[in-house]
């Protein structure tokens, strides 16, 4: 009895895992969090919603926040290595 899929195929099978997992999260994230999706349909039949502290708070989150008080390099120790000079 033979294999039904080959073992070169489960690093491909794993990043489109994780790309899927990836677009779920964010999907969901906008349907349940989002301000500007409405799923009421009180929420649908206005034109403007006057939701501005929820929209702060969905804009600001606490990633957001953190990553303000970090330097913006992917590697630090790596630039460090490269930019000083002996």
């Amino acid at each position: 009895m033979g294999r039904w899929m080959k073992p070169e195929v489960y690093p491909l099978l794993g990043a489109m895992t994780f790309v899927t997992s990836l677009c779920i999260f964010q999907l969901t994230r906008n349907v349940f969090m989002n301000p500007a999706v409405r799923i009421n349909k009180s929420d649908r039949s206005k034109a403007v919603l006057e939701n501005y502290e929820e929209g702060e708070k969905y804009a600001e989150h606490g990633f957001r926040k953190f990553l303000r008080t970090r330097p913006p390099e992917v590697m630090p120790t790596i630039n460090n290595f490269f930019s000083e000079s002996k």
